[in-house]
């Protein structure tokens, strides 16, 4: 079995059909999905779909491109939000210095509030991280002193250095299909090196098809061809990734109950 551990499986191109996209990934052998918010006008739709389907959970959540949109939204919203019983995660969140379509400091302190919630109910906080990694780790690194929380970095596409210091702190790390680009050399050789214990597969989806479904909406049964794809560059069988990234999720995820 595998798992997509990060899919927005409301956005445009997947939810118009989303039995069928469910349908088909399951038939790949996708037994879990992860379906993730990034607004809260999101969050009753993406919970919707966890409570409708067995083997969908959710996540709750304020991506940092819509930080400004969201600096009223008060932690207490948030906190109560995560009572939900399908909801296993929180985010995602975090920082994007590369689009700055929000006011950094503004993506900073719902990161922070992100964290603050995820240390109370010790659920995983989901982190997206983009031209942004030396005040990404840092306030990883200051929230970690002031109690432990469990946390991801989900589509990956950081420096090896990066990752390095975020499994230090004790965070896991998720590779998306960019790893199976052509351009992606440098991602490639992090992905070999992972520990075996800390790594997730995902799709992001519709975002990022993997190859061999490059210029497709992408679909969580893809995560099927990513899955195969670092099993090669680690000289593995994909049945052994498969069995290892869906034991991380259920380590990570506890709530989930797999």
């Amino acid at each position: 079995m595998l798992i997509d551990s990060h899919c927005h499986l409301e956005y445009k191109g997947l939810v118009e059909d989303q039995t069928g996209v469910l349908a088909r990934a399951r038939e790949a052998g996708v037994g879990a999905f992860l379906n993730i918010s990034t607004r809260e006008s999101e969050w009753n739709q993406v919970v919707g779909t966890a409570a409708r389907e067995a083997d969908v959970f959710a996540s709750v959540g304020i991506h940092p491109h819509e930080a400004d949109a969201h600096q009223d939204l008060g932690r207490s919203v948030l906190l109560a939000a995560t009572e939900h019983p399908r909801v296993i995660a929180i985010g995602e969140t975090g920082l994007d210095y590369f689009y700055d379509h929000s006011d950094r400091n503004a993506q900073k302190q719902l990161f922070r509030m992100h964290i603050d919630v995820a240390r109370e109910v010790q659920l995983p906080v989901i982190i997206h991280t983009r031209d942004a990694e030396d005040d990404t780790f840092a306030i990883l690194a200051e929230e970690m002193e002031k109690g432990a929380f469990p946390a991801l970095i989900h589509c990956f596409t950081a420096s090896g250095e990066f990752g390095a210091k975020v499994l230090e702190l004790g965070l896991t790390i998720s590779l998306s299909g960019i790893v199976t680009f052509k351009n992606a050399k440098a991602l490639q050789e992090v992905a070999k090196t992972v520990p075996e214990d800390r790594l997730l597969v995902e799709t992001d989806s519709p975002f990022l098809a993997p190859v061999p479904h490059r210029g497709r909406v992408c679909e969580p049964a893809y995560v099927a061809d990513t899955a195969a794809f670092i099993a090669n560059l680690r000289g593995i069988e994909p049945a052994r990734i498969a069995a290892q990234t869906t034991a991380n999720f259920a380590t990570l995820f506890t709530k989930a109950g797999l």
